[in-house]
């Protein structure tokens, strides 16, 4: 997920060290109502109207990723192969479509873009694969991808463990999505992020590649494009009896190496690495009175799946909202986020 001058120097190669500074300062207000999570993130508030409901006989929950719509609506993912139109305000349900592959096979959905023309761009982990649909979930295209990244025995992926993230990078030429996991042969920890670039005719080619470490035992389940070319990505682990950990990370792709012809990422100082400063551990954020269904750090935390930038604030930050995947499990919620992130 680069922007416009993070494309320009893409393939430049990545910056390769992992800062774990925090970046920018929160507002005086975010201190004074015990808002902050860190020097740069503020919750505003969370919701969880959508646990363990339903719409039209279909189960709300599962979530894996959230787009805004170009009319103003979030459009929200489940892993199952059902991509709900919400109300901005109140997050209800308002349309749901099922989507489905070439014979009519239900997705591991995971990752989402809204296009220009209000296509949607759809992830499923199971090969992994890209396609493009239409609001009514028709398909419309289906992106190529790069044989390493296949799921064993035809690449090197891991069942389940393919493209969670996607993001359209700012000017909407080049797309962008993440591995959650390292593919066989690569260091654990090290996860691709694969690109592709429209063509005149409006399909995607593929493109450069790079490399992002994960902090140990973490892997990264959603990525999004910031306005100034840079991403926000998350990561996210769980540990049972403890409970999840998740953390907001602003990664720089500029000078990061174009890893596409390098078989093997096993951490070679000739490689090097997207560069990442860490914006806030969520766990740190106030719990604004959550309650959790099971262990967990901060009785906020769920399993945070799923982000999408909706705007600024008067001040300039990053309005950025997350959502949790329940699994349609009884001891998970789905919880949605409100957060505003000073980058």
């Amino acid at each position: 997920m680069r922007l416009r001058t993070v494309l320009a120097t893409l393939t430049a190669g990545l910056a390769a060290a992992t800062t774990l500074t925090a970046a920018g300062p929160a507002s005086a207000a975010d201190s004074a109502t015990g808002h902050a999570c860190s020097p740069s993130v503020s919750i505003d508030r969370f919701s969880d109207a959508l646990d363990k409901t339903t719409y039209d006989g279909t189960f709300v929950g599962n979530f894996s990723a959230l787009a805004v719509d170009r009319d103003g609506s979030i459009a929200a993912l489940e892993d199952r192969s059902s991509l709900f139109r919400l109300d901005p305000t109140t997050l209800q349900p308002r349309s749901a479509v099922h989507l489905a592959d070439e014979q009519g096979a239900d997705l591991d959905s995971e990752g989402l873009v809204v296009d220009h023309d209000g296509t949607r761009l759809v992830t499923s982990e199971t090969e992994p694969s890209i396609r493009r649909y239409s609001a009514g979930g028709r398909i419309l295209d289906r992106l190529p991808v790069p044989s390493s990244l296949l799921v064993a025995p035809a690449g090197r992926a891991t069942a389940n463990q393919t493209f969670e993230g996607l993001t359209l990078l700012p000017g909407g030429r080049t797309l962008l999505a993440s591995m959650e996991d390292a593919i066989a042969g690569d260091s654990t920890g090290i996860v691709r992020f694969q690109t592709w670039r429209r063509t005149a005719g409006g399909h995607f080619r593929l493109s450069a590649q790079y490399a992002y470490r994960t902090d140990a035992g973490l892997g990264v389940p959603e990525v999004q494009a910031t306005p100034d070319g840079r991403l926000l990505v998350l990561e996210r682990g769980f540990t049972s009896g403890v409970g999840n950990t998740v953390r907001l990370y602003l990664a720089d792709p500029r000078h990061a190496t174009d890893t596409s012809g390098i078989e093997n990422l096993t951490g070679q100082p000739s490689v090097r690495l997207i560069k990442k400063t860490l914006l806030a551990d969520i766990a740190d954020c106030p719990s604004l009175g959550a309650t959790a269904k099971q262990p967990q750090p901060n009785p906020l935390l769920d399993n945070i799946e799923g982000m999408t930038i909706t705007g600024r604030d008067r001040t300039g930050r990053l309005k950025v909202l997350l959502v949790s995947d329940d699994n349609q499990n009884a001891a998970q919620t789905t919880r949605f986020y409100y957060l505003r992130v000073r980058v």
